[in-house]
């Protein structure tokens, strides 16, 4: 049931030159995959509400941090031209940041359901749209957004987040559509991945509920490390996956067929 851990495989430079913003990057996947990308070559800048911490993360990774709640138009504009003046420009935005709930449809509240949308939809359209103008300007510029498994198969508990991280997949297929050839957008759907957020929702779960729970809906009966999600973000964001646009990439240990 615990993440797999494993060496990371030494860098390839894929990412060499690559400017990228990474939205909720201070930690979870977001972290995970700042890690990767820096090693990887790319010039990172950070985003994310958490001042703290993302000034920490920053300070770690020798790149630039910047607070922003996504969900917020002003601080997103202002966070993002930051970012690509910082950087010398865009060439590539990771949407990484989310909140999730796990409650039933009959106790979700008006002020629930709005969060899950403001920031994991209209976040997600905020930081694109702000970063267009630079994207545009960029050769080879992606889009990497992450939904969820639950925006391709539904889960008890998760009727908000599903309906917020569903609008997350088909607004990238739609922005993949009017943005082709010079812009790619392609969209990560992970399973249950071993984060401060995942841990959070599943708090006071009894272990033997948990280890039920995954057992029966994922094939590989075990969490993800996030190091793992960002491995396939890396993939959809490097040369590899040139011809790759449109798609909604399962990383979810066999959720969405077991």
């Amino acid at each position: 049931m615990v993440a797999r851990t494993k060496k990371p495989a030494a860098a390839a430079g894929r990412l060499a030159g690559r400017r990228i913003i990474i939205t909720g990057g201070a930690v979870g996947i977001g972290r995970a995959t700042a890690d990767l990308f820096v090693a990887e070559g790319a010039k990172v800048a950070l985003l994310d509400r958490d001042a703290t911490a993302v000034t920490r993360a920053a300070k770690a990774l020798g790149v630039t941090g910047h607070v922003a709640d996504v969900a917020d138009e002003v601080a997103v504009r202002r966070a993002v031209d930051a970012a690509a003046k910082a950087m010398g420009g865009i060439d590539g935005v990771v949407n990484a940041a989310g909140v999730t709930t796990m409650q039933p449809f009959a106790d979700t509240d008006i002020t629930t359901w709005r969060r899950m949308l403001d920031v994991n939809a209209t976040g997600t359209f905020l930081v694109c749209h702000a970063a267009l103008p630079w994207l545009q300007k960029a050769k080879a510029a992606t889009i990497v957004n992450i939904a969820s498994g639950q925006a391709l198969r539904p889960g008890a508990g998760g009727v908000a987040y599903g309906a917020s991280k569903a609008a997350v997949l088909m607004f990238t297929k739609g922005i993949a559509l009017e943005l082709a050839p010079s812009i790619r957008a392609n969209v990560v759907c992970p399973g249950a991945t071993d984060t401060p957020m995942s841990r959070s929702a599943m708090l006071g779960l009894p272990k033997a509920k948990l280890k039920a729970f995954i057992d029966a809906n994922y094939a590989m009966k075990r969490f993800a490390a996030a190091g793992e999600i960002a491995a396939g973000i890396l993939f959809l964001t490097s040369a590899e996956s040139s011809f790759v646009t449109g798609v909604a990439l399962p990383v979810d240990g066999g959720r969405s067929f077991h």
